[in-house]
């Protein structure tokens, strides 16, 4: 399940209510869809639309999307520096950008204009869109693999529109997750993003 993870207070959340409440002031939404026993972990990227075609069907209606599809990214992927690279600063998009993680784990950097900068590490079963016009920007996790449904408004998809003098270079690219949280996960302070 996702981390959010609030630098300039200190701060991790990892119930998913709680991430829903923190998440719905800016605009964003997040649920949790079951993955773990629905899909083969070799699925085809067209078994992953048939499988969560329900859901893709609803998603599309709620937000006016027109097509979904499949990325796959893992260390192989062909020029996967230079890919990572158009998406780790500061930007934003012509329309929201939404993702269900189907396999793998990353971490989208928020940065509201009515709140501190923040980080969501998404992992399988996670869905989560960024508002239009949200700055944000994205990392890949330590296995640099992840598999996600995209939502497109375009079927052309969209592009980044960079942030000048973006605030990406003052944290650390690092995902956070109940792994790096206090063993008793009581709310006390996890690692730091801020570097």
């Amino acid at each position: 399940m996702a981390t959010v993870h609030i630098p300039a207070e200190n701060r991790s959340i990892t119930d998913s209510e709680a991430i829903s409440a923190f998440l719905k002031p800016f605009g964003i939404w997040y649920e949790h869809w079951q993955v773990a026993g629905r899909l083969d972990p070799a699925a085809s990227d067209a078994q992953i639309l048939a499988e969560y075609s329900q859901e893709i069907e609803k998603v599309k209606a709620a937000g006016g999307f027109l097509t979904a599809d499949v990325i796959n990214v893992n260390p192989n992927t062909p020029n996967l520096d230079a890919m990572l690279s158009k998406f780790n600063k500061e930007h934003t998009h012509s329309e929201d950008e939404v993702r269900f993680t189907v396999e793998g784990k990353g971490v989208f950097h928020l940065h509201p204009e009515n709140g501190p900068v923040f980080s969501v590490t998404v992992e399988s079963g996670d869905m989560i869109n960024v508002p239009c016009g949200m700055k944000h920007w994205f990392n890949l996790c330590d296995d640099r693999r992840i598999r996600c449904i995209r939502f497109f408004e375009d079927v052309t998809g969209w592009t980044p529109e960079y942030v000048d003098q973006g605030v990406h270079g003052e944290f650390s690219p690092m995902c956070f997750g109940k792994s790096h949280l206090p063993s008793d996960a009581t709310g006390q302070p996890g690692p730091m993003l801020r570097t």
